[in-house]
Order: structure tokens, then sequence, then C-alpha cells
């Protein structure tokens, strides 16, 4: 695909990542307005640590990550483990992604409005509407999944980082999440990293998919749902 001038949102360049030894090296990709790239591959191959060097939380031991952000908040990440406030509401776990989102220059009643608004949309968008007031340790693990993604789609990130955040959920749930997350980074011009175990809908779901195999990142062609 030909970007032409298009600014880049997310560099990664010759990353290698891990822990004292590198679970993957030589790392590039670069990711535009409106992508959406899934990363697949076994469990425990490091997976879950790109997107956690991505995000900031695991320095690389070489290359680079180049974040093309121009506003507060402009990295969201659902993590696999997801970091809820188990005896808060839902409401304000999704409040605090939009503070993260907002900024107080707006002034503090348009910084109010503009935070409330992002709850309530995201709240519906999950179909929570009739849970916001509960206590999150109160909700089953799909439900809480959906809590974590309205809390990332509050914030409005210009780069998404989701972890395996369709499981525990049923196909019906499934939809809606995907629906709205996706008509997010179309309509935002955003961009998404996706670790993702389902090989047919990371297909379904994404512009490139890349399988991590023997320590290296590989960008898989499918051809009629099947790999080429």
């Amino acid at each position: 695909m030909d970007h032409g001038e298009t600014e880049f949102l997310l560099k990664l360049e010759q990353l290698s990542i891990g822990y004292e030894e590198p679970l993957i090296s030589n790392i590039s990709l670069t990711m535009y307005p409106g992508e959406v790239v899934s990363i697949i591959g076994a469990s425990g191959i490091g997976k879950t640590t790109l997107l956690r060097t991505v995000a900031g939380l695991v320095a690389p031991l070489e290359g680079r990550v180049n974040l093309n952000v121009k506003k507060r908040g402009g990295l969201g990440y659902i993590p696999q483990k997801l970091g809820l406030v188990h005896h808060a509401s839902v409401s304000h776990n999704v409040g605090l992604g939009a503070r993260a989102g907002t900024s107080f220059r707006e002034g503090p009643m348009t910084w109010v409005g503009r935070r409330n608004e992002r709850v309530e949309i995201a709240i519906e968008q999950m179909g929570l509407t009739e849970k916001r007031n509960e206590p999150v340790r109160r909700l089953s693990g799909g439900q809480q999944k959906r809590v974590a993604t309205a809390r990332t789609l509050a914030q409005r990130p210009q780069i998404l980082l989701a972890d395996e955040f369709l499981s525990e959920l049923d196909e019906d749930n499934i939809q809606i999440v995907v629906e709205s997350v996706i008509d997010y980074v179309k309509e935002s011009g955003a961009a998404m990293i996706l670790v993702e175990h389902n090989t047919e809908r990371a297909i379904q779901l994404s512009n490139r998919i890349f399988r991590l195999v023997e320590g290296e990142l590989v960008e898989q062609f499918f051809q009629g749902g099947e790999e080429e």
C-alpha cells in the first residue's frame, strides 16, 4: 500500500525485545492511520512482551520504538491482566481512560463535560449501560474485558494495543466489541496492534498479519483464508 505523504503513527526500528536474553530480534514495522496489524503465534514466545515494549513498560534490548502521537493519552493499552479497580464501579474505571485522554487546557467545565460524554458513549458501545454503577468485582470475566475495552475507547488513543482482548467473550459480544473498536480505528485514524490466538479472526480484522517464528516477526500472506 502506498501511503504517500501520510505520517506514520508507529515505527519499530531494528527492535530486539526480551528480558536479558532476546525473545524477538530485528523487528521493523511501520504503521499508518487506520491500520490494524495482528500478531499471531504460539504462547510464551514474546507477543505480550512486544506489546509491553511498545507501550513503554519494558525497555527494548536494542533498537527504537518511535511513537508519533500528538495528544495526551495518545497510546492506549488493553492488557491480558486488565488493571481494573475491582472495588470501583464500571463508570469509574471507564472514567480513568477518559481522564487520561482529555486535557485540562480546555478549561474545567469543558474537560469534565467531554470526559463524561466519552464515558457514557464507551459504556454504551460495550453494552454495559445497565452495569455502569456495578462494582467491577461483581462482573464476569467477559464483562470485565468489555470494561477494559471501554476504558481504552474513552481515552481515544491514536495507537491502540490489545492483548487477547476478545478472549472470554461469547460470539455475540465479540461482534459488539469488534465493530466498536474497528469503527473507532477507521473513524479516528488510529492504528491498532492486536495479539490474537484465532488466526481466522485475525484475517478478518487486520490489514496485515505477522507470525512470531523462531524469534523473528514474519509477515504472513493469506489467500481465501489459507496461508500462502
